[in-house]
């Protein structure tokens, strides 16, 4: 079958995605834990890209079949945990089949609760699709019993204390979640710090070249698609690596290459702002000074 091009679905009730995947009603309006071998995709949304008004959180292995996600695909091969936030684009593919669980979340069904706000700190739920968190057999159990306990209150009798109980849940699997994540960045330690000398290779070459004639400052995002890795992830890798997010590794970068011009070069203050892509040398001169407690001209004066 040719693959038609569409505009992605909109799905903005847990309902509406129950119905599409041919599952009974949620058994609570906002929250439902799907079991993914009891899915049954209609054909004619096969092709069709779409995006979800809710929270998403999965866990899947598959001996096929891939999700797409963004501009990515993610391979399901050795499982993992997948963290979508509403609104952000999915697609799924013809011959995919999947094992594990999907817990969906709407936004309401946390909106009176702390969580409505710090759910935001999580950053995996803006990581892409080859950024997955990848489970130890410890972890697994760990996951998928807290995915079955929710499971288990949502099949009992709905009362008073249910809501409360099922987000204490929720932000136990989360904090879980973010556990693994730092655990899965020191176990990637050599991969990581391969990215972080490419990164290094990016910006070099960024100043050497003098890109920031034409581009302006390298930005997070510039840098995350050189590497090919999401924002969100490169801070947070970075930051479990080094102690610093990627703008932090930016500027750092930018102070370096402003100290090698104002002691080997004749150019003036405002000419090396330019020069590294500030568009006011204010700008550039706040910087710099935030950053080593002298302006630049003070510390250029040093070498003179």
């Amino acid at each position: 079958m040719e693959k038609e091009d569409h505009q992605p679905l909109k799905i903005s009730s847990i309902s509406e995605l129950h119905d599409i995947l041919q599952l009974p009603k949620p058994m609570h309006p906002l929250i439902s834990l799907v079991d993914n071998t009891k899915m049954t995709i209609h054909k004619e949304f096969l092709y069709k890209s779409f995006h979800l008004g809710f929270y998403k959180i999965s866990y899947k292995f598959s001996e096929n079949g891939k999700m797409g996600y963004g501009q990515g695909y993610y391979d399901f091969n050795e499982g993992g945990m997948m963290f979508t936030a509403p609104n952000q684009i999915l697609s799924t593919d013809e011959n995919s089949r999947y094992f594990g669980y999907t817990l969906l979340i709407h936004p309401d069904f946390i909106r009176n609760y702390p969580l409505a706000q710090t759910i935001r700190r999580y950053g995996f739920f803006s990581y892409d699709t080859h950024e997955a968190l990848h489970l130890s057999d410890k972890e697994k159990t760990k996951v998928v019993g807290l995915l079955q306990t929710i499971e288990g209150e949502l099949n009992t009798a709905i009362d008073e204390g249910s809501q409360d109980i099922m987000v204490s849940y929720i932000e136990v699997l989360l904090n879980y979640s973010n556990r693994f994540y730092k655990r899965q960045f020191i176990t990637r330690k050599t991969v990581n710090s391969d990215l972080l000398s490419k990164m290094e290779d990016v910006l070099n070459r960024y100043f050497d070249q003098q890109e920031s004639l034409v581009k302006g400052l390298p930005t997070v995002e510039f840098l995350a698609s050189e590497l090919h890795l999401s924002p969100h992830y490169l801070s947070d890798m970075l930051r479990n690596l080094t102690g610093q997010n990627a703008q932090q590794h930016i500027h750092e970068k930018l102070i370096e290459k402003a100290k090698e011009y104002l002691t080997t070069t004749g150019l003036s203050v405002s000419e090396i702002a330019y020069r590294l892509g500030f568009e006011h040398s204010q700008s550039f001169n706040k910087l710099f000074k935030k950053k080593t407690d002298t302006t630049p001209l003070s510390y250029k004066q040093l070498f003179m």
